[in-house]
């Protein structure tokens, strides 16, 4: 039966592949020989070679999941998929190297304003970062009780192997990767509309993505603690919260601390791109400049973001190293 699932599992893997390798080789000869190739209609007949390589042992799946060492072809078959990967990404990127070392002049303005900051312009900018921090500051802080919470109901070690205990698990780990993969910026968007541009919408939206984020952190590194304790609690009769409480917690207490100051470290700099879209702090007097092209003092509010940043990382990395040593 394990076998028969690991054969599944090899024949799906190589489909995939080489679906995704004739469609990248299919998207080349459109750009650059035939324009009309159809994609899909190649993409559709690529499980035919998977098929007929995976059944006779050489392929990626019979070398990394069946273990078929002599498969060399398997192999090679990934250095080619990685190599076209590559190429595919530059030509859809259209990275120019021409461009970039031919008109420099365009960002001529820019880069005079970054050298010639607007410092009477500094002490006004003050409230505008005092708001960013602070936003970043509320952000994290709200969104510790709720990803402590789930973190507990996310992680596998602990949530019981019946229908219920299953269901919650892939629930709150569905919502918080569904939460997380959507940017900051764009719950900034959401949020602006739905209370109004400020640093309000701004904090809303660093929150929501704190809680998918920390979530995923915590329920991660409960799911690596040393299961000892946990057992030891168990044999005495309790469960719940009173294995949770006695048994995990302890373990866990100096990495979360450690991982929630990161997050804030995080925010502070991510406060700033919130702010382009209407989520307050110095991002939003940083866009109003831009827009006005005041270069001088879009150089003033970028060296006092950078300064900002440097500083956080600074006090942040030294009070993660003395949390990771208690």
């Amino acid at each position: 039966m394990k076998n028969q699932k690991k054969r599944t599992q090899a024949m799906g893997l190589d489909i995939l592949l080489w679906i995704y390798l004739a469609g990248c080789v299919t998207y080349l000869v459109n750009q650059w020989i035939l324009p009309d190739a159809n994609i899909w209609y190649y993409a559709l007949f690529a499980w035919i070679p998977a098929m007929i390589l995976n059944l006779t042992g050489h392929s990626p799946g019979s070398r990394f999941i069946l273990g078929d060492k002599r498969s060399s072809v398997g192999t090679w078959t990934l250095v080619v998929i990685i190599v076209i990967t590559f190429v595919v990404g530059w030509v859809i990127v259209e990275i120019n190297p021409y461009k970039l070392f031919t008109r420099a002049g365009n960002a001529t303005h820019i880069v005079s304003g970054l050298f010639h900051p607007n410092v009477k312009l500094m002490l006004p900018l003050l409230k505008a970062l005092a708001e960013t921090i602070y936003l970043a500051l509320l952000a994290t802080v709200l969104a510790i009780p709720f990803a402590f919470g789930f973190s507990f109901l996310a992680s596998r070690n602990l949530m019981p192997r019946t229908w219920l205990g299953n269901g919650i698990y892939l629930l709150i780990r569905t919502i918080a990767t569904v939460f997380r993969s959507v940017e900051a910026i764009v719950w900034a968007i959401i949020f602006s509309v739905w209370v109004g541009i400020g640093p309000f919408a701004g904090m809303l939206a660093l929150m929501i993505h704190s809680i998918a984020a920390l979530t995923k952190l915590y329920s991660e590194q409960i799911e690596n603690i040393d299961p000892g304790p946990v057992e030891a609690v168990k044999a005495t009769g309790a469960g719940g919260f009173w294995v949770w409480w006695y048994a995990v917690i302890p373990q866990i207490l100096s990495p979360f601390l450690a991982f929630t100051i990161y997050r804030w470290d995080i925010n502070v700099r991510m406060a700033t791109i919130v702010g382009f879209v209407g989520g307050g702090g110095i991002g939003l007097a940083l866009q109003q400049q831009q827009q006005m092209l005041a270069w001088r003092n879009v150089g003033v509010i970028i060296w006092l973001i950078a300064l900002t940043v440097w500083l956080m990382d600074l006090v942040s990395g030294k009070v993660r190293a003395k949390l990771l040593d208690i």
